[in-house]
């Protein structure tokens, strides 16, 4: 697997819109993109900083995983993304030395990237998500 960069770091929250005017006004962070990702259940928010992204999390139904999240662990830190120049091949290769996967495959999330995700009882307590940008 070659990981080329941390993606982006995943925040989950109750409110999106006040959890945005924090990242702004408090941080002095521009939001340059709100998404909903209908099949994950969340509207997310994107910040830049550095050569990293901050996505905020907002569940769209009680029944979502990030309303689950923030159930059981309260608003915080969801996930950690890392990005790979091949998506498939790092799941093979993670598959191969005994990663749980919660994805088998790679589907589409938020801007446009392929993503999966690996469990957190396989990778020390971190969701992990890998991503692939194949528009680059």
């Amino acid at each position: 697997m070659q990981t080329t960069h941390i993606e982006h770091i995943g925040i989950a929250v109750k409110d999106l819109g006040e959890s945005i005017r924090f990242y702004e006004e408090v941080l002095g962070l521009k939001c340059y993109n709100i998404e909903e990702v209908t099949d994950q259940k969340v509207r997310t928010a994107f910040f830049r900083v550095g050569q990293v992204k901050v996505e905020l999390l907002e569940s769209t139904s009680d029944d979502g995983p990030v309303a689950k999240f923030i159930e059981k662990r309260g608003e915080g830190v969801h996930h950690i993304a890392f990005a790979v120049n091949n998506i498939d091949q790092a799941l093979e290769h993670a598959r191969k030395r005994g990663v749980q996967l919660i994805d088998q495959q790679s589907r589409k999330g938020a801007e446009g990237l392929d993503i999966a995700f690996l469990h957190p009882r396989s990778t020390h307590g971190v969701l992990t998500e890998l991503c692939e940008d194949k528009g680059k």
